[in-house]
């Protein structure tokens, strides 16, 4: 009896490490759950401070147009252009059930473009199946025009999932290119 009483015990040991180990790998491989437009926007004017009076009209014209995103995006970024141009930046990947993740991203452009920028940036991702599948490229076509600051988005694309950058800027850029971004789990200065 004492036997089957101390293997009972090992097996619900077992089965609760299991679990506890599985636990965070069933996070990372799920799907992310959407967030509301509200909480988007707050989380930007938190984010974003006083640059951010466009920010509600910017995100409720992306949620028009792709819905409610699974995740987004909170850093900032340096580009500079002259016909060709590079983009880098760094933040964080915000889930709402799959955890969230520190990234990278880097990407060349071409087009008729000329200017440098720093900005601050939120990028909504719909349509993410897991949070591994934001690393690889998505592209897509930009055009920026202003003097001092700014504030736009665009949407860039690869398979099914959108990513939606909003750039609250300084700097001075005008143009319109066309290029990708690529995201890491590590910092590099290769932009290919």
């Amino acid at each position: 009896m004492r036997s089957h009483s101390r293997r009972d015990a090992i097996k619900n040991l077992t089965g609760a490490a299991a679990a506890l180990i599985a636990a965070p790998a069933l996070a990372q491989g799920a799907r992310p759950q959407r967030f509301t437009s509200r909480e988007l926007v707050d989380n930007g004017h938190q984010f974003f401070g006083t640059v951010s009076r466009g920010l509600a009209s910017v995100v409720e014209e992306a949620t028009r147009r792709w819905g409610q995103p699974n995740a987004y995006i909170l850093g900032q970024e340096a580009s500079g252009a002259f016909v060709a141009g590079l983009r880098f930046g760094e933040g964080v990947m915000y889930t709402r059930n799959a955890g969230d993740q520190r990234l990278y991203w880097q990407g060349p452009s071409l087009g008729f473009d000329a200017g440098v920028d720093g900005a601050r940036t939120m990028m909504l991702v719909y349509n993410l199946p897991s949070r591994d599948a934001i690393y690889r490229r998505f592209g897509g076509v930009d055009g920026s025009a202003y003097l001092v600051g700014g504030f736009g988005f665009t949407a860039l694309t690869a398979d099914d999932v959108v990513v939606v950058p909003i750039r609250a800027g300084l700097g001075a850029r005008l143009g319109v290119n066309l290029g990708y971004l690529k995201f890491t789990n590590s910092s590099t200065w290769n932009p290919f």
